[in-house]
């Protein structure tokens, strides 16, 4: 097809054997047409069998589509005028549905935004909504390992396109080994070389709240989609890095009540999405229902099948405790409070830090952030691998205070946001705080549910600051008890902070500075954790 400014995308067009006019399912592809995403999705010809017509399109500038990739900011446009031409395909009924995660799910909200009537749903999996909040950076940190590692492949691909091999070959090495500890750890050498095939800078250089983060996010289009998109079924996952966004586009489009919309929520890293992740076996509940469950939106509103999609709960939530899934007709919102408290031995035994559900004496714990040895990212969403593997042996580092509940008397279940407040003070002109939240079992192992991060400019002292977290759902058992962990690094999901007020993307590593950081609790600085207990 050509697009509306004369660029020409090619697709690969998968058909159903048999005769009559089908709907179509398009998926829009920045790593090559042939890879279909089948990491995580049946094969198009799994879909074409049920009835429908797959589209798998480069879009502009990847695979041997025309043009120059950039990254978002032709998706639109592009992605409307496919829209057009998929509905006017020989066979097609004139109606489409499109599918896709990550990229390819973002993409689906954007090419939304242009507004052509032919696109009768979606399903967007582990998305951005805004593209610097909840996929560059959290709470000001920017995502070192993910963002680097996805940009190395994105110049290494454009770099391969462009037929300049030794550029593609420098990429591709150090994508198998990235080299996080150059002068400046978040500025490597090779990403300074292979500058025009990426847009790594863009991310770190760009301030917060400008023209390019809302021209290549969907979140700048959310009145139209709320009000006038298509039916839309979100897909997320626990350990997805991209959860943020995609409870936060759930959120915005059901809270409008105008445009259809459904959540789906599995025990998964971004990929793949099967049973097993980390250190758990989630049962054979947990393989991917994904492929059904689009069959069954994409017959509701493209084949107009009344098969009672709009009487399904509206979120539907995996339990990674009881290994079942459940339903709810909204995000669940009931949140109670676990203080913390101590006697300012925490960093040492894991034993001293509490979580209570009472306010208890004042107090305080210190930890010491040394650059040479950062705390590292193990499991929860940024460890390679992902998921729930125990972190016992950093939570008993000195650098990391832990703050635990005694055993549950009963079960106790989770479902919904996760966030912590903390009384906060530091030596330093600015710090990070690391925070994990783990489920202890009774044998000692601390396996991560969820994780959030905040980089962060010395305020007032004693000051107290707020860190959302991951959302999660999990049934604690009887025995079992809940952690908190608070650090001030997680490398290299993070760049180290220098400490000196410096932003971390810019920092030297031999300028980065000793941190103490101390956290206050109990009366009259009420440190909690925020936890979504069903009632």
């Amino acid at each position: 097809m050509e697009t509306r400014d004369g660029v020409r995308l090619d697709a690969h067009i998968y058909q159903p054997d048999a005769p009559g006019r089908f709907p179509v399912l398009l998926m829009r592809q920045p790593y090559g047409r042939r890879i279909a995403s089948t990491i995580c999705y049946a094969h198009p010809t799994w879909y074409a069998a049920r009835g429908y017509i797959v589209v798998l399109q480069d879009v502009r500038g990847r695979g041997t589509s025309a043009g120059r990739f950039r990254l978002f900011a032709d998706d639109i446009d592009d992605g409307a005028d496919s829209i057009a031409w998929a509905a006017g395909l020989p066979a097609s009924n004139g109606t489409v549905g499109m599918y896709g995660f990550s990229y390819q799910g973002s993409n689906q909200l954007l090419a939304a935004a242009g507004g052509d009537p032919a696109l009768k749903a979606v399903a967007p999996a582990m998305i951005g909504w805004d593209l610097r909040t909840d996929w560059a950076y959290e709470n000001d940190a920017f995502c070192l390992a993910a963002g680097l590692g996805w940009a190395t492949q994105i110049a290494a691909e454009n770099a391969r396109l462009a037929g300049d091999e030794a550029a593609f070959q420098e990429l591709f090495a150090a994508s198998r080994a990235m080299p996080l500890h150059e002068a400046v750890p978040a500025r490597p050498a090779f990403m300074e070389r292979n500058r025009g095939y990426t847009h790594y800078f863009d991310w770190i250089d760009h301030p917060d709240d400008c023209d390019y983060w809302r021209a290549i996010s969907p979140s700048a289009s959310a009145a139209y989609l709320e009000a006038s998109g298509p039916p839309m079924l979100f897909i997320g996952g626990w350990y997805d890095p991209h959860l943020s966004g995609t409870l936060a586009a759930y959120r915005r489009v059901a809270s409008a009540g105008i445009v259809p919309a459904k959540l789906i929520v599995g025990p998964w890293a971004h990929f793949p999405w099967g049973q097993k992740l980390g250190a758990v076996d989630f049962g054979p509940e947990a393989i991917t229902p994904v492929d059904a469950l689009q069959v069954r939106w994409f017959d509701r509103w493209l084949k107009n099948i009344d098969n009672g999609v709009e009487h399904d709960s509206v979120v539907t939530l995996f339990d990674m405790g009881s290994r079942e899934w459940r339903q709810f007709d909204h995000w669940p919102s009931h949140q109670d409070h676990l203080f913390l408290g101590g006697g300012g031995h925490a960093a040492l035994d894991i034993r001293e830090g509490c979580l209570t559900p009472q306010l208890g004496a004042g107090g305080a714990d210190r930890i010491v952030h040394d650059p040479w040895r950062p705390v590292p990212t193990i499991g929860g969403t940024f460890g390679s691998p992902p998921g729930p593997i125990d972190r016992g042996a950093i939570d008993a580092r000195p650098d990391v205070l832990t703050f635990t509940t005694a055993p549950l008397i009963e079960d106790l279940t989770l479902a919904g946001s996760v966030g912590v407040t903390l009384f906060v003070d530091s030596d330093a002109a600015s710090f990070d705080i690391a925070c994990t939240l783990s489920r202890v079992t009774p044998s000692g192992q601390a396996l991560p549910l969820t994780d959030g991060y905040r980089h962060l400019t010395k305020g007032p002292e004693g000051g107290s600051i707020e860190i959302p977290m991951r959302a999660t759902c999990i049934t604690l058992a009887n025995g079992e008890r809940l952690r908190l962990s608070v650090a001030g690094a997680s490398f290299p999901a993070y760049p180290v902070n220098p400490g000196m007020g410096q932003n971390p993307t810019q920092a030297r590593q031999i300028d980065a500075q000793i941190v103490t950081i101390a956290i206050a609790y109990g009366a009259p600085c009420p440190s909690v954790l925020m936890i979504p207990v069903l009632p």
